[in-house]
């Protein structure tokens, strides 16, 4: 949902549009130069949109008008974006960033398991069985097996189309399921997509569900962990983590889902300050948001 203001428009005399379409070719000149840069440095699928928070120390943002939440600070050194839908309004808030992309890494496998499940009426014995160990215990193996079987690309694509993301696309090369580009703002909208039946059909929603709260060992941690023990076991969730050797940036990616709202955070961040610091970031902002939670 955009909640920036839209300008009006205007007739303009016929002798302004040849400057007009010289000086947007400029731009976008300039825009794809800088977007070059950036992915050169982060990564192919790190590239920002144009105006986005690129180095961010404290990250301080506020919420669109009509979804009143307490500013978020996420202190940290590189990327950090995050977002929450409203369940019941639909409304979207976030960090200033909320639309830049990144990538998923295992948050992606939710995805996986929720289209080949839609898509088979009654799966055998092993493939469920394969299912709970890539949500529960993020199993790599799993994951690049599901991917396969979706169609690879393909089932990014349809990932897009029924949730109606707008800045998710699946990465350049096939076979590289982690590297799934996505926003904030799409992971808050992916968590409502599973969580309402979209993702995975009316038969295999709650199943799916229920191993997202089922979720053990070290992919365990991320917004949830701000509640108390009898509330964390009622919300579902997927996380995302890796250190990646082509950047040397920690890479996490943070989905929890209730019934009342979807909530997720992106980060990249050196190597040196450790996963532990990801994980204490992505619990962060739950912290902050908690007393204006619904």
């Amino acid at each position: 949902m955009d909640y920036r203001r839209r300008l009006r428009s205007r007739r303009l005399p016929a002798a302004f549009l040849p400057l007009i379409a010289t000086t947007a070719c400029a731009v976008a000149l300039l825009v794809t130069g800088t977007a070059v840069q950036w992915a050169l440095h982060y990564g192919p699928d790190a590239t920002p949109r144009p105006g986005a928070s690129r180095d961010r120390g404290a990250d301080e943002s506020a919420s669109p008008a009509g979804l009143e939440l307490p500013p978020v600070r996420l202190d940290t050194e590189g990327f950090a974006s995050w977002a929450m839908l409203d369940r019941r309004t639909g409304q979207i808030a976030g960090s200033d960033n909320l639309d830049a992309a990144s990538d998923t890494m295992s948050l992606i496998k939710v995805w996986l398991a929720a289209d080949f499940l839609r898509r088979t009426d009654y799966p055998d014995e092993r493939s469920l069985n394969r299912l709970i160990i890539m949500i529960r215990d993020s199993d790599n193996k799993a994951a690049y097996e599901f991917y396969e079987r979706n169609g690879g690309r393909a089932g990014i694509e349809r990932m897009v189309d029924i949730c109606g993301l707008t800045e998710s696309k699946p990465y350049k090369i096939d076979g590289y399921w982690s590297n799934t580009v996505v926003s904030a703002r799409d992971v808050a909208r992916l968590g409502v997509c599973v969580a309402d039946g979209r993702a995975a059909g009316p038969h295999w929603t709650d199943w799916l569900l229920t191993q997202m709260r089922l979720v053990r060992g070290v992919g365990d941690f991320g917004p949830r962990a701000a509640f108390p023990p009898e509330v964390a076991s009622t919300i579902a969730i997927k996380n995302g983590w890796l250190l990646r050797t082509e950047d040397k940036l920690w890479h996490l990616a943070c989905l929890a889902v209730t019934d009342k709202w979807s909530m997720s955070v992106l980060l990249r961040y050196p190597s040196r300050l450790g996963f532990d610091h990801g994980r204490d970031l992505c619990r962060s902002v739950a912290d902050q948001l908690k007393p204006a939670l619904p």
